[in-house]
């Protein structure tokens, strides 16, 4: 074959493929057309969905929060509401146990107690079960930290 024969069969190809770039890429934008339509039909089917489920989680939340701080004033609790301090993160409470009693000059022995309030069927976080092991391999220590007064001097 002489070069002049190999452009009709090249021209054809390269015809080809370019037709057949054209029809795949019309294909491929009639998908993606579709899947935009698709999504955008379900987010209007399903926005006030989310919405709701978005709301009633955030009332779940708020509830659960203001049941921990309202702990102490419940029956179930069994420490004295007095001896109780709400800390919030990491864990809900830390209870003095007794330390009403001492106060008041009946009582000679106060117990510490770090708290956490669940409701209902909830469980210790990570961060909430390291520090309850802690707390019972008795990697628990005491520390007074002195401040300089004004003058500069530590007592």
């Amino acid at each position: 074959m002489s070069p002049p024969d190999l452009i009709i069969p090249a021209v054809a190809f390269i015809i080809g493929i370019v037709a057949a770039y054209l029809f795949f890429r019309q294909q491929i934008s009639a998908i993606e057309g579709r899947a935009r339509n698709d999504l955008e039909r379900w987010k209007i089917e399903c926005t006030s969905d989310i919405r709701k489920d978005s709301v009633n989680r955030s009332r779940s939340t708020l509830k659960g929060r203001i049941s921990e701080q309202m702990a102490p004033l419940l029956p179930e609790f069994p420490f004295s509401s007095a001896d109780a301090r709400f800390i919030g993160n990491p864990i809900d409470f830390v209870v003095f146990d007794g330390y009403t009693q001492v106060k008041d000059d009946r009582g000679d022995r106060i117990n510490i107690v770090l708290v956490e309030v669940k409701k209902g069927k909830g469980r210790l976080t990570r961060e909430e079960t390291l520090i309850k092991k802690a707390v019972e391999e008795g990697r628990v220590s005491w520390q007074t930290i002195f401040l300089k007064d004004e003058a500069g001097d530590l007592p």
